[in-house]
């Protein structure tokens, strides 16, 4: 009993890992840019179908360029409609970004069409490892260990580097940051490429865990949603806390009570909101009062 649990809480680690890296990708966004970004699942899904046209005609190290072309999708797509939104009404974000969505979806079933398409973990991560009572795949630890990397890396990036200082500083007060001569369009261009880096990232690392359909962008967008509102706006801290309690959460509950799966993080969202209004780690931000 000891070991399925354990087993299936690093599976669940793993889980939450990917939620956040399509979590502090959607957080920055709307931290920076004010945008509701509700497309941002389907970038979720476009690196995952990128991954799989890459890999399928390349090889799989090919299918590792796929998060960098979700990112430059990402500054097409931020360049062409995302920045005529910005100081305007929120709920034309909302609609925007919506209807992009389903766009996307559209698209993707255009080209690569409804049904699941495969993508298999390349051959020498194929087979388990076994720590004492664990028992993973090498794939998932191999993601483990990546998220993590990132993670590590992107947290470096935001608190030492001069790019990094301005995405925090415009995050709480874009205005102040224009007004020290930054070039607010080309900051924004950058942070919203990034985001959907991450949301590619995750479909890449995703694609051999999940079913690859056109659909699957419905299964990121959720959870990163209630990340970042357990979590609290625009707190890295709070985004990787609260992707790890929902992917234990929803590993769990599949393992005992999977009829309850669904709802699980759900659940668990409101119990947290009622103790904490604006999230585990939220602060009072005057630009979204």
């Amino acid at each position: 009993m000891l070991d399925m649990i354990l087993s299936q809480a690093v599976n669940g680690l793993v889980l939450g890992f990917l939620y956040v890296l399509i979590a502090i990708g959607l957080s920055i966004i709307f931290g920076m840019l004010g945008i509701v970004n509700f497309a941002h699942g389907a970038f979720f899904a476009v690196g995952a179908y990128l991954a799989y046209a890459l890999g399928k005609e390349f090889g799989w190290w090919a299918a590792l360029a796929a998060p960098l072309l979700t990112g430059a999708i990402g500054v097409v797509v931020e360049m062409v409609l995302i920045r005529h939104l910005y100081g305007k009404e929120p709920l034309l974000g909302l609609i925007l970004t919506f209807a992009l969505a389903l766009l996307a979806e559209a698209v993707l079933r255009l080209i690569f069409g409804g049904a699941p398409v495969p993508f298999s973990a390349p051959k020498f991560l194929a087979g388990f490892v076994e720590y004492g009572p664990i028992l993973i795949t090498k794939y998932r630890m191999f993601v483990l260990v990546t998220t993590v990397l990132v993670l590590v890396l992107f947290w470096a990036f935001l608190a030492y580097t001069p790019y990094g200082r301005i995405i925090r500083a415009g995050s709480r007060d874009p205005e102040m940051v224009g007004l020290l001569g930054i070039n607010l369009p080309i900051v924004f261009t950058g942070v919203f490429s990034i985001g959907c880096l991450l949301a590619g990232l995750g479909g890449l690392l995703a694609a051999p865990l999940w079913t690859i359909t056109p659909s699957m962008a419905a299964g990121a967008i959720m959870p990163a949603f209630v990340i970042v509102t357990i979590g609290g706006l625009g707190s890295f801290e709070g985004a990787i806390v609260a992707g790890l309690l929902v992917g234990l959460t929803t590993a769990m509950t599949i393992q005992f009570q999977p009829e309850w799966s669904g709802a699980a993080m759900y659940i668990l969202m409101a119990a947290i909101l009622l103790v904490r209004p604006r999230g585990l780690f939220g602060e009072r931000w005057e630009r979204f009062e």
